[in-house]
């Protein structure tokens, strides 16, 4: 085949797969994670993955499930009055007390920012009745999905024998979470103010650090346990695309390098 004609055919080959050179579209970045999964949010096809169907512990990135079935619950003004039940959470809190009220928003907004797990008890107690009932809904929620593979027994992701899920069934629940905007909102949200009753206000601070890093990051949550490792479920969109990639089993120094390569590597970046 003549030159010309080889850089034509390549030519027309990269412009096939949106402008890539071949092997961008190809070879995956290296993951140090024990399993991970990047999915296109648009079309739900699988881009990459390793191990994905791996029954694992998952960390704080169930909380996607727990913040989806409360913002599709509505009613996001409405009040929560703190019970002394939901103050007894560990490790991760804001402390609330007794007797407090916030509105449901409020709660949902800090949960999905700094993972307190009290915030995720008050809502669960809330929308159900008890953190078992609400594990019901969320295990029903997740199979509606075709998130399957996952049996999950509280909404926090605190360690629980015969809790599980799989990098596969977090990016489903996590594409189904992109698609709500309340929660897609509040994933992009940097930081914002936590009111008390008490008048003490708290700065949130997002755990994320690819969203402080990246214009193009959207979001979406952190999670770590000793039993689950470094995980964390991250978004992107650049030029009309939008990218989920899950990470878990990682560790707290390449969780965040690995998961934004995962996401430029999808998002053609």
């Amino acid at each position: 085949m003549l030159p010309g004609r080889m850089r034509a055919l390549i030519v027309l080959l990269a412009a096939c797969l949106g402008g890539l050179p071949l092997r961008a579209a190809t070879t995956l970045p290296e993951v140090h994670g024990e399993a991970f999964i990047v999915v296109d949010v648009r079309t739900g096809r699988v881009l990459g993955h390793r191990n994905s169907r791996e029954p694992r512990a998952v960390a704080s990135t169930q909380k996607l499930l727990t913040a989806l079935i409360i913002a599709e619950s509505g009613n996001l003004w409405e009040t929560v009055t703190i019970r002394p039940e939901d103050t007894t959470a560990a490790p991760t809190k804001l402390y609330l007390k007794a007797g407090q009220t916030y509105s449901r928003f409020e709660l949902l907004q800090a949960l999905l920012l700094k993972s307190p797990n009290d915030v995720a008890g008050a809502l669960a107690r809330d929308n159900a009745g008890s953190l078992a009932e609400f594990a019901t809904k969320m295990n029903r929620r997740a199979r509606q999905m075709g998130a399957t593979s996952s049996r999950f027994l509280n909404p926090s992701g605190l360690p629980a024998e015969g809790q599980f899920s799989t990098a596969r069934d977090i990016a489903i629940i996590a594409r189904n979470a992109y698609s709500n905007p309340v929660i897609r909102r509040i994933v992009a949200t940097p930081r914002a103010e936590f009111h008390y009753a008490d008048g003490r206000v708290r700065q949130l601070v997002n755990t994320n650090r690819i969203l402080h890093q990246v214009p193009w990051c959207t979001g979406m949550k952190t999670g770590f346990t000793n039993a689950a490792g470094h995980c964390l479920v991250s978004s992107g969109q650049n030029n009309g695309r939008d990218i989920i990639a899950v990470v878990l089993g990682s560790n707290k120094s390449n969780v965040y390098t690995d998961s934004r390569r995962l996401l430029e590597w999808g998002l053609r970046l």
